[in-house]
């Protein structure tokens, strides 16, 4: 983690770069959304009840929490009537703090209605090659002397054969054994995307959240995530639209925050109401801060914000 120096005006003055190069990153995807038609919305970062999730806690503020995304209120905006819809977020989690995570964070989060999984990977694509390239990246990003090739297509991997190929034991080994996140960390993604950027899709169906299960093979849910230079840069899925499943799905994950002690969540009702009318959906978040390591070639998260929570 990067050490504060005494001169605050020093400090702010030598990001001037990357701070600089923030700025355009944020005006070229703005620019790609505005042409395709998208509206640009803002949502409360102060909610009531967030989505229970089994491995992220969120920050209280008063009664309520800040939001670890802003996925209940854009969904309910979907519900609404506004099928292509994206945003730049401010989001929480409680004891997040190393070189790649923060506990404030921005994301970019998109929905597109009557889209899927598949369709969304492709957009992602398009989205970061001609925002990239709009300032002046074309083909290919430096990371620790290291090309990436951005030139389409980029590459895609099941999460199957993710494992079958880099990790000590089979997928359905590590959900077995309560391993997977442990081995996908430490063994798939450090290689992926070290050449150039790769979705890792078809995530185990115990996995899926809020992602809908595939017709296809029930075993997996319609989820993806990109790789670039061995960090993960985005999540996305196919939303699950049925109201009956998603609270099922909530309350299990409630009941495992519970054994752990975590914060109680009262069941957010006017997003499952929501859920019923909502028309089929893709959607995606995008990390922001993450994205700002690859351009600036660095490794620590501190050096592409203004200010890290330490120097407050």
């Amino acid at each position: 983690m990067s050490t504060f120096h005494q001169d605050d005006h020093f400090y702010l003055a030598r990001k001037s770069q990357t701070l600089r190069l923030r700025a355009r990153f944020f005006q070229s995807i703005r620019s790609f959304f505005i042409k395709q038609d998208f509206l640009e919305v803002e949502t409360p970062i102060r909610i009531p009840s967030p989505a229970p999730e089994e491995h992220i806690e969120a920050i209280p503020s008063g009664n309520w929490f800040l939001q670890t995304s802003p996925e209940l209120c854009m969904k309910r905006l979907l519900a609404a009537g506004y099928p292509r819809i994206f945003q730049f977020s401010k989001c929480f989690r409680a004891d997040e703090r190393g070189d790649r995570h923060l506990p404030e964070f921005t994301m970019l989060e998109w929905y597109v209605a009557q889209f899927n999984y598949q369709q969304l990977m492709h957009q992602c694509e398009a989205m970061l090659i001609a925002t990239l390239k709009n300032m002046g990246y074309d083909q290919y990003l430096v990371r620790q002397n290291r090309k990436i090739d951005l030139t389409s297509p980029w590459e895609r991997i099941t999460v199957a054969d993710a494992f079958f190929r880099y990790a000590p034991m089979s997928c359905p080994e590590a959900l077995a054994k309560d391993q997977f996140d442990e081995i996908l960390v430490e063994h798939i993604e450090p290689r992926l995307g070290a050449d150039r950027p790769i979705f890792l899709y078809d995530y185990p169906a115990p996995l899926a959240a809020l992602s809908k299960i595939k017709k296809s093979d029930p075993a997996v849910a319609e989820r993806f995530e990109l790789y670039i230079g061995g960090m993960e840069m985005a999540n996305g899925f196919s939303e699950l639209t049925d109201a009956d499943e998603q609270r099922r799905r909530f309350e299990e994950a409630s009941e495992v925050r519970a054994a752990k002690h975590w914060a109680h969540y009262d069941m957010p009702e006017k997003f499952l109401q929501a859920l019923q009318t909502m028309p089929e959906a893709a959607g995606i978040a995008l990390g922001i801060d993450r994205m700002m390591m690859l351009l600036a070639n660095t490794a620590i998260i501190d050096d592409v914000i203004a200010f890290p929570p330490e120097t407050l």
